[in-house]
């Protein structure tokens, strides 16, 4: 079908309209395969926790905004801001987004003609004589070719240009690329969330490190105050009015909380570290220090479960991965239907090399293959059965994901309400046993109670105010759970557009040194 042949350079142009047509109409064919629709999922009318509490003064952290910002903490937020710049865990989420956008790309130029140019340049020779000739009979006349007694070197020049096309007709490519586009928003929304659960990983942190500031804030007390019931035993018990248990007692009960303070140290370096990795640092060049834990608890409006189908990333890669499985439906349905290939050249081919581009050297061909397969035994629908259940695979996981996060969110709620209410009532216990802890000191001072009732009245209290320390490092972590949980202000709408998460990742990330 391709022969080369000698012919004017005019008469191919004159094919050019017959064969516009016919690429375009194989190019409006419709693709095989299943549509994709978005499957339904168990959504609930309103979040359980919602009847019947309405948290006090929420704050929004609204789409587009640094949701951290509700905790009103300057130092988070320089740190916050840091994650995009240097976490290397967001790095490497962000290169597998471009490398499933570069997929996207190649997979389009799959629908257009591959051109090259080819141009060769060859010299050969024969020895004299040594051809073996060919004796051909026709009309009574014997001719006999191919043996010469001389021969001389034959060169041969070639200019051509090559044009190969794999016609999409049945779809295969264009479903192709519905799957890549599809992967590389699920990789995207996949860094989105990976953004984060770093951000969330920072806050829950840095909430930890004040809490353990605030731990060694309130033990240093302890051992202040501690050692001034050490001193009173001392005093009384060398003025005859204590026993030597006493002090004793008052010693060991003031090293128990030295011991404490000293521990502290180990939590705060730990977590120090830990978020020294979050911003892309190395421990022993980062420091934060000392400061006081915010009294508020902030908490974002939930609003109706149906938007947590678009604010949350995971759920949003769910379902588009979910669709990119849809398409591969397409692309092996597919493989039941021939692929086509046209195929051309155009060029001019000569002995010399002067005078090469002349339209008597010029040649042309163009051709087209069908190839199909006649009997497999089974295989392609083997293909198909694997691509739907592959796609029964993606549902079920997204259905999971979606369950998932309404769970998610309703947990976070009831622990807020929970310890909102255990707040409220340890306060006040702490506040009474530090009060029942002062009235006993005196008393014993006084005489009237035993130095291990002034023991047990601090020691109810030490406990008291670190549980109360406790509840409010909780609540505050949950709150940022929450926060994650409602996807943090992310909007899935964002998906593939220059605004969106990986957008905003790669200019953060450039200029940095790789």
């Amino acid at each position: 079908m391709t022969a080369p042949t000698h012919a004017p350079p005019a008469k191919p142009l004159r094919q050019r309209p017959a064969l516009t047509a016919c690429a375009l109409a194989l190019l409006s064919a419709c693709a095989v395969g299943p549509n994709y629709h978005r499957p339904s999922a168990p959504v609930p009318d309103r979040f359980k926790e919602q009847q019947g509490w309405k948290p006090a003064e929420p704050r929004e952290a609204a789409s587009g905004t640094n949701w951290w910002s509700v905790y009103e903490d300057p130092t988070l937020d320089d740190l916050e801001k840091q994650i995009d710049v240097s976490n290397q865990t967001l790095k490497a989420s962000e290169a597998a987004w471009r490398q499933a956008v570069a997929v996207v790309s190649q997979a389009r130029a799959s629908l257009l003609p591959t051109v090259g140019v080819a141009a060769t340049a060859q010299r050969s020779h024969e020895p004299a004589g040594g051809g073996v000739g060919t004796t051909t009979t026709s009309g009574g006349t014997t001719v006999t070719t191919g043996a010469t007694a001389s021969s001389h070197p034959l060169n041969q020049f070639e200019l051509l240009g090559t044009a190969s096309w794999d016609v999409d007709i049945w779809g295969k490519i264009r479903r192709t690329i519905e799957s890549d586009v599809a992967n590389a928003r699920a990789s995207e929304a996949e860094l989105a969330a990976a953004r984060l659960s770093a951000q969330a990983t920072l806050a829950t942190d840095y909430v930890e490190l004040r809490v353990a500031d605030e731990q060694r804030t309130l033990l240093e007390q302890t051992v202040t105050a501690y050692q001034r019931s050490l001193d009173i035993t001392e005093n009384q018990y060398k003025v005859g009015v204590a026993a030597k248990t006493d002090v004793i007692t008052a010693q060991t009960q003031l090293e128990g909380a030295q011991s404490q303070l000293i521990n502290v140290g180990v939590t705060r370096a730990t977590l120090e570290h830990a978020i020294a990795v979050l911003i892309g640092k190395p421990p022993a060049e980062f420091s934060l220090p000392a400061a006081k834990l915010g009294e508020a608890t902030p908490v974002v409006p939930t609003g109706v479960p149906s938007d947590l189908l678009e604010r949350r990333p995971d759920v949003a890669q769910a379902e588009r991965e979910m669709a990119a499985m849809n398409a591969q439906v397409g692309v092996a349905i597919a493989a039941y239907f021939p692929d086509l290939t046209l195929t051309g050249t155009y060029g001019w081919a000569s002995t010399v090399l002067p005078g090469l581009l002349r339209a008597p050297n010029n040649l042309w061909s163009f051709g087209g293959s069908a190839v199909d397969t006649l009997v497999d035994f089974g295989a392609r629908a083997a293909q198909v059965r694997q691509a739907r259940a592959a796609y029964d695979e993606a549902v079920a996981n997204y259905r999971e994901t979606v369950l998932t996060a309404f769970q998610q969110v309703e947990d976070e709620l009831a622990t807020l309400r929970i310890l909102e209410q255990q707040y409220q009532v340890q306060d006040q216990a702490a506040k009474s046993a530090a009060l029942a802890a002062q009235l006993t000191l005196n008393q014993y001072k006084a005489g009237t109670v035993a130095y291990t009732s002034v023991v047990t009245q601090q020691t109810i209290a030490l406990g008291d105010a670190q549980t109360l320390l406790t509840i409010r490092q909780n609540r505050l972590t949950a709150s940022v759970a929450l926060i994650q949980a409602l996807g943090g202000g992310w909007q899935a709408d964002t998906l593939g557009k220059p605004d969106g998460t990986a957008a905003k990742l790669a200019a953060a990330g450039r200029g940095q040194t790789h």
